[in-house]
């Protein structure tokens, strides 16, 4: 053979190669992006509640003042008292029959039960009916929100390269925080421009309603996606799990990783339930409207998304040069140390400080953020991953995330302190750091099929 057509062949083979990576990546990326649009539409309907809840108290429950802002905030609860029911059955439905379907049927469910919301009549008009109804939706979106951080994170963790994996799931974190600075921004926008009074009208339905079309966009692209490599290999081999949860439950190394995935993720509820959903209300009423309206208390939280969002892929980018638990462990200890000092800040009562003190604690939770889903979905095999990892987090929410707006409510009211939200965080932090100590470094390494 000719040295000219060895060439040629060669060059051949590289360009075919070349082909297929970049075909891979391009799957990978479009995978991720709706990995990412999905979560955006999930965290939208789901954080917004947590935004607007004073005008939720005004409106379904008659009042905004203690007794209102009590029972709208145990509508917070009541939905994460519903995830395990969606963690159990998604997580069964999706390691039996699959990721894609299911992720796509969960975006409609949600985003149907967050525009009904906003479609509730007043408790002036309709009396007790209104709460009934706002309880039995949040119970909707629980169940649907059960199913999803699993589901994407699995569906996105399993199209992912190995050394790459925690930054292209850092993108799913990523569009969770830009859907609560979506809402935020809307909020704000509309109490600016219609004024507070039209808010307590009317306006407050509006960011529930527009579910309706950001739930549409999503489905159609999660809709078009291919099932996972991972779990189609499982098809093809036939060796999916005939019943994953029994498969899980049954599992002393199954039982021990889910017992992890309920306690690392602790610093999760104050991280995420108080330091971004929650903060606006807990300026507003805590604080006292003198100091922060809800614009400014939204602008507060803006200022701590962006930071979060612009940070997490960086931290995701370290965990996979350094490792995971590096970066979870220096997270915890950071949020450990800055919690007391930056709520003191925010406890001011001055915008600037309050700014300051909830972009440092973002900052702070940042590689928390980041890389506590990728290290949840890695310790779980493919066979049973969605159901295991489902449930655990679930269980970790309900501890430490679901309860947390009610139980901060209540606290400040019985103690008079500002800073139940430091302790809180500190707490839970230290918790997390613990866990770590008992994690195996997971970076790297191929994803388990059994």
């Amino acid at each position: 053979m000719a040295t000219s057509d060895r060439l040629d062949i060669t060059s051949d083979h590289s360009e075919r190669a070349v082909d297929v990576v970049t075909a891979q990546d391009k799957v990978v990326r479009k995978a991720t992006v709706a990995g990412a649009i999905g979560s955006f539409v999930e965290w939208y309907d789901y954080g917004i509640y947590g935004l607007l809840v004073t005008y939720l108290a005004l409106n379904i429950m008659g009042e905004a003042e203690a007794g209102g802002l009590f029972l709208t905030n145990v509508g917070f609860l009541i939905s994460f008292l519903a995830r395990p029911f969606g963690s159990v059955i998604c997580g069964y439905l999706g390691d039996r029959l699959g990721r894609k379907t299911l992720l796509a049927t969960l975006l409609v469910l949600i985003s149907g039960a967050t525009a009904a919301i906003g479609l509730i009549p007043s408790h002036s008009v309709i009396g007790v009916a209104a709460p009934a109804l706002l309880v039995l939706l949040r119970v909707l979106q629980g169940f649907s929100a059960g199913g999803e951080v699993a589901g994407a994170m699995s569906f996105v963790g399993e199209y992912a390269p190995d050394a790459r994996r925690n930054y292209m799931m850092s993108f799913i974190a990523v569009g969770s925080f830009v859907a609560l600075m979506f809402g935020s921004t809307l909020s704000a926008i509309l109490i600016t421009t219609l004024g507070d009074d039209a808010m307590t009208s009317w306006a407050w339905r509006i960011p529930f309603l527009l579910a309706v079309p950001l739930g549409y966009v999503g489905f159609y692209i999660r809709s078009r996606l291919e099932e996972t490599p991972h779990f189609t290999a499982l098809r093809e081999e036939k060796t999916v799990a005939r019943n994953p949860l029994r498969e899980a439950l049954t599992s002393r190394r199954h039982l021990k990783a889910i017992a992890l995935t309920i306690f690392l993720p602790a610093l999760n509820g104050p991280g995420y339930y108080l330091l971004f959903v929650y903060m606006p209300t807990y300026l507003k009423t805590s604080l006292g409207e003198h100091n922060f309206s809800m614009v400014r208390a939204l602008m507060v939280t803006a200022c701590s998304l962006v930071a979060i969002v612009i940070s997490i892929p960086l931290m995701a980018r370290l965990s996979d040069r350094i490792g995971r638990k590096p970066v979870l462990a220096g997270s915890a200890v950071a949020m450990g140390l800055v919690s007391y000092p930056m709520f003191l800040l925010i406890t001011t009562g001055e915008f600037g400080l309050a700014c300051i003190g909830t972009v440092v604690l973002a900052m702070a939770f940042s590689g928390h953020a980041a890389v506590v889903h990728t290290v949840l979905a890695e310790m779980f095999p493919t066979s049973v991953r969605y159901s295991a990892y489902s449930i655990g987090f679930s269980v970790s929410t309900i501890i430490f995330g679901g309860s947390a707006p009610l139980v901060m409510t209540e606290l400040i009211e019985s103690t008079g302190s500002n800073l139940i939200p430091a302790f809180a965080s500190i707490i839970t932090a230290a918790i997390t750091l613990v866990t770590v100590g008992f994690l195996r470094e997971t970076k790297g390494r191929p994803l388990a099929s059994h």
